[in-house]
């Protein structure tokens, strides 16, 4: 009975001690307490402005500093059409810092979409006006194909004048490039191009003797040779060549 007695008295004291502490706390962590009113932000603001941020954040401000959730404010901001990541943190006793880190644009994907430096795929406001990007076509499933084909061909082409600038992929498999003059190469099937470009690219600056406005179109499936069109002004409408 006394044990009983004596278990009870420990309960009711410990409970006069933590009621207090928890009415102390529920007090210092309410949502109301310590309100978060200041913001900084750093970024580079090319694509993604201040004023997108803080219309993304300003719904979470005015919570309390222990209140303030840093998950939700980062995915609010993270869902920008720009914003690559976002790193956030609390500043006592009234600030929230944010470092927000663009998408870099590599590409420009089928005219409407565009293609980050981490290779992936997103829409973004004003994406066709962008300048200076190349223009990558086809399938969505073979995106990273043509990525690849992109980066081939580029290498291949250094050597010469002619800047690649596109490259497209039909659905039947069929590549092609196009180049900053905006003549367009048709090579085809992927397991030839290799070979077709380097047997072009070998007789490149022959070729070009007496054409200095270039052609406009090379197709490069023929079995021992190529096809090219010149410019109409040029007077000769297609010429080719049997080097194999």
């Amino acid at each position: 009975m006394k044990g009983a007695v004596r278990l009870a008295a420990w309960c009711l004291a410990i409970a006069l001690v933590a009621l207090p502490i928890v009415g102390l706390l529920r007090g210092w962590f309410a949502a109301d307490r310590w309100p978060v009113t200041q913001l900084t932000v750093q970024a580079e603001f090319k694509h993604v402005s201040a004023a997108e941020i803080r219309a993304a954040v300003l719904p979470r401000l005015g919570k309390g500093f222990f209140a303030l959730n840093l998950d939700a404010v980062q995915k609010a901001v993270a869902a920008l059409p720009w914003v690559e990541s976002v790193e956030a943190r609390k500043r006592w006793p009234d600030t929230l810092q944010l470092r927000v880190y663009e998408r870099q644009p590599f590409a420009r994907w089928n005219d409407k979409q565009l293609i980050s430096r981490q290779g992936l795929v997103f829409d973004a406001p004003g994406a066709a006006q962008l300048a200076g990007l190349p223009d990558l076509h086809g399938p969505d499933a073979r995106l990273a194909e043509v990525v690849s084909f992109y980066a081939e061909a580029s290498k291949a082409f250094a050597g010469t004048h002619l800047q690649i600038n596109g490259v497209a992929l039909t659905e039947r498999g069929s590549w092609s490039v196009s180049t900053a003059s905006g003549a367009q190469i048709v090579i085809g099937d992927r397991d030839q191009a290799g070979r077709r470009l380097h047997r072009f690219l070998d007789v490149y600056p022959q070729l070009m003797a007496g054409h200095a406005d270039g052609f406009v179109y090379a197709d490069l499936r023929y079995t021992n040779g190529f096809a090219v069109r010149w410019p109409e002004v040029a007077g000769a409408n297609a010429g080719g060549s049997t080097r194999s």
